[in-house]
């Protein structure tokens, strides 16, 4: 499990030094109190962490220049309280290189008709000291998000949770290592990439490794670990007979242990948060990594198949912004259609590799062959995947720019058995309706690869893509094709 709770936002409210010590006493107080109620709020997953007031270009600059650098900050709160001449903000915002809310509130709910009076406004002013503070952000063209409404609100507590687990993923991304064993998987486009680019814009490094390397790792992992791992496969998953030691086919699950054994030391060794892989390159291993693919991502390591280090990094990411909340992140592919016109449904699976996080009850852990990848008859885990919102995501390099593409999806539970096809898999209607979500997939350029979630929402994955300053296309219950068309084409000019 990822703890949220080992980041911090500072929550650092603006005000001036015009107003007097009685009133920036209690700006103080109220900013004191606020950011304990976000704090102590239960919604919020990582520490609200209160800051003194700031009234001068230096104390800006000093608070900034301070977030920067300290470790476990992710991302900074703003509020003004009272006016703060926004020309005081320059220098700091200049050099800010956290994430940045513009929390739009202020102290009392609502206004005390009876007893209101100049002093009371003078105190209480962020409907315009947060205007002056909104024109300097938007006038340095700083990318932010904006949360309006009072702070106690219940959809204001969950929008701002929502961006500080989109400003967690993006701070983990900051100095990740990806692993990438072997290349892409020949020939093909989409889940290729600039490497280089993705490690100036999102701050992870991917960088290849031979097979060679990883394999001699996994023949250093002894009999006895494999054993106690394999207990507690046994221990966790349905196994047929044959498969538990002593079995005719135990070998399988023996080999498929020792690969997870290895892989994961391999990742730990190297600080790794995910990897990629490919079938065509794996000279030298027995199979093809299959349940140790699904292992691994359930602990929160990062995966994606055939070389796709973007959507292995965007997995990650997923697992990280969605620590706590109930349901699972995994990679996922398109793979097959149902057109019956009054159900239509994608059958979303993999060959082995999807997280055993989405499992609806207890997977089984089988062994059949695969037809691709010419290895031995490879180990995997198979289970239906439960209902619900849910929805899929790509990362895309469109040349000149990166794009992040969601398609907000329904899954439904299984209406059929599926006694012939032993993996993993999960049905859903993509929204506005199959026809519709699919175009327009296509149009953007989406990948067969995605990042699966059954926790986050578009909301997180827009203050995300809105953090690393990359376009963000939503397919959702009401997007109309030729409005999403005449988007594609707009943004062509907007990030040209």
């Amino acid at each position: 499990m990822i703890d949220l709770k080992t980041f911090e936002v500072w929550f650092i409210t603006g005000s001036q030094n015009l107003y007097g010590e009685e009133t920036l006493k209690k700006v103080a107080e109220h900013s004191l109190e606020i950011a304990k109620g976000l704090d102590a709020s239960g919604t919020i997953p990582v520490r609200v962490v209160y800051k003194p007031t700031v009234k001068s270009t230096e104390e800006i600059y000093d608070t900034l220049l301070a977030a920067n650098s300290a470790e476990n900050c992710i991302g900074i709160i703003t509020w003004m309280h009272t006016f703060s001449p926004a020309k005081m903000w320059i220098r700091g915002l200049s050099i800010l290189q956290k994430p940045l809310l513009h929390l739009h509130t202020q102290y009392n709910r609502d206004i005390p008709w009876s007893s209101i009076d100049m002093d009371f406004m003078n105190l209480n002013q962020s409907a315009h000291g947060d205007r002056e503070f909104g024109f300097i952000v938007s006038r340095m063209r700083k990318n932010r998000k904006v949360v309006v409404g009072h702070w106690q609100d219940p959809e204001v507590l969950g929008q701002i949770s929502a961006w500080t687990r989109a400003a967690a993923g993006w701070y983990d991304w900051q100095g990740a290592k990806f692993a990438r064993f072997g290349d892409n998987m020949r020939f093909v486009a989409v889940t290729d990439g600039d490497k280089v680019e993705a490690e100036l814009k999102f701050g992870f490094a991917v960088n290849t490794y031979g097979i060679g390397d990883l394999v001699a790792v996994i023949n250093g992992i002894s009999d006895a670990a494999v054993n106690e791992l394999i207990d507690e496969y046994e221990a966790t998953y349905t196994l047929a007979d044959d498969l538990k030691k002593g079995g005719a086919k135990h070998s399988s699950v023996f080999e498929a242990a020792k690969i997870e054994l290895g892989l994961r030391k391999f990742l730990v060794d190297g600080g790794f948060k995910g990897f990629s892989d490919t079938f065509e390159d794996l000279h030298g291993m027995v199979q093809l990594p299959g349940i140790a693919s699904q292992r691994l991502m359930a602990d929160g390591y990062g995966f994606a198949g055939e070389g796709d280090w973007k959507t292995a990094a965007l997995v990650r990411a997923f697992k990280v912004m969605g620590s706590g909340l109930p349901g699972g992140n995994a990679f996922m592919e398109d793979y097959t259609y149902h057109f019956d016109p009054n159900n239509a449904l994608v059958l979303g699976s993999h060959m082995l590799e999807v997280d055993s996080s989405l499992a609806n009850g207890k997977a089984a852990l089988e062994v059949h062959p695969l037809g691709i990848g010419g290895k031995a008859d490879p180990a995997r885990l198979v289970f239906n995947v439960a209902g619900g919102e849910a929805l899929n995501a790509s990362i895309i390099d469109m040349g000149n720019r990166f794009r992040l593409l969601i398609n907000e999806v329904e899954a439904v539970e299984p209406q059929n058995d599926l006694p012939n096809l032993p993996v993993a898999r999960v049905l859903w209607k993509p929204y506005p309706d199959m026809k519709t979500g699919c175009a327009a997939w296509i149009y953007a350029g989406g990948a067969h690869h995605t990042a699966y979630s059954q926790n986050l929402t578009a909301e997180h994955l827009q203050d995300f893509a809105d953090i690393a300053g990359i376009e963000f296309v939503r397919i959702g219950k009401d997007t109309k094709l030729d409005q999403f068309r005449n988007e594609l084409r707009w943004n062509e000019v907007a990030y040209k």
